[in-house]
């Protein structure tokens, strides 16, 4: 398949969940909610390109992580089930503390607290992952993606800033999609 044959199916996977989804009422069911962002989170990972230094080898995985609590259940591993970011297998690991992180592409943060969110943004800087997170605040203190519900509907903020420091690059069609914010700066 040719490179723009494969963006334009990914961007016209990640469209059509955005419209399907956009039909559920979200605010009264969280698994509902956390199936629809499973889905997104995928869907991001199809329009990041990370360095070739990120990955140990050419067939080696590209590892979604999940720091605190999983909120996916089975849906998140039910979405990335026999897919891949550039012939990568994905694989999912689920990670208590900052100190496990290893290896890992992208990384769904499930902490609320902003000291906390705060102190894993950097102690994970210069290690290439993408940070996504459904906090208040997130992109806005230097997490990349924030995940929101806006009238009903899943959207989503980017922080290019932050994303480029990690020498990530984000799909233009991605960011057409998105809100962009940068980084608050602490007084």
């Amino acid at each position: 398949m040719s490179l723009l044959r494969k963006i334009s199916h990914r961007l016209t996977c990640l469209l059509l969940t955005a419209f399907v989804m956009s039909s559920f009422s979200l605010q009264n069911s969280p698994s509902r909610e956390y199936r629809v962002k499973a889905a997104f989170l995928f869907n991001f990972t199809q329009f990041i390109e990370w360095p070739a230094s990120s990955f140990a080898g050419p067939q080696s995985p590209a590892v979604i992580g999940i720091l605190g609590k999983d909120p996916f259940g089975p849906y998140l591993e039910a979405t990335i089930a026999g897919e891949t970011i550039d012939k990568h297998p994905l694989i999912i690991k689920h990670f208590n503390s900052i100190d496990e992180i290893d290896n890992c592409h992208a990384l769904f943060i499930n902490m609320k607290n902003q000291d906390e969110l705060e102190e894993i943004i950097e102690k994970l800087k210069g290690k290439n992952i993408l940070t996504v997170s459904d906090a208040n605040g997130f992109a806005k203190f230097g997490g990349m993606i924030r995940m929101y519900i806006k009238n009903d509907k899943i959207s989503f903020q980017i922080n290019l800033e932050a994303a480029r420091a990690e020498k990530l690059s984000i799909s233009s069609k991605l960011l057409k999609l998105a809100e962009i914010v940068k980084s608050d700066k602490k007084q």
